[in-house]
């Protein structure tokens, strides 16, 4: 799921959630937080979107790993929709 940070330094970035754990959302948007190094954040401090990226929602099922390219991606795609 891509979303929005509402708090914090990195306030009113997009990022795409890795895994949710808790109360807590690892995100990457695979420039400064690397998928090997995900943001751990509040779920309260992120806004939602209704947007999904169905190629990395497979690949992180299938594979369970995703690249930095491919975040970077599909955060593009979101952002010119």
């Amino acid at each position: 799921m891509v979303v929005r940070s509402t708090a914090g330094r990195d306030k009113g970035d997009l990022f795409i959630v890795i895994s949710r754990e808790g109360d807590y959302a690892y995100l990457a948007n695979g420039e400064l937080r690397k998928v090997d190094r995900p943001k751990k954040k509040k779920l309260k401090h992120l806004q939602p979107s209704r947007t999904v990226s169905e190629f990395i929602k497979n690949k992180l099922e299938t594979a369970g790993k995703v690249t930095n390219s491919e975040v970077r991606k599909a955060l593009s795609e979101y952002n010119e929709s």
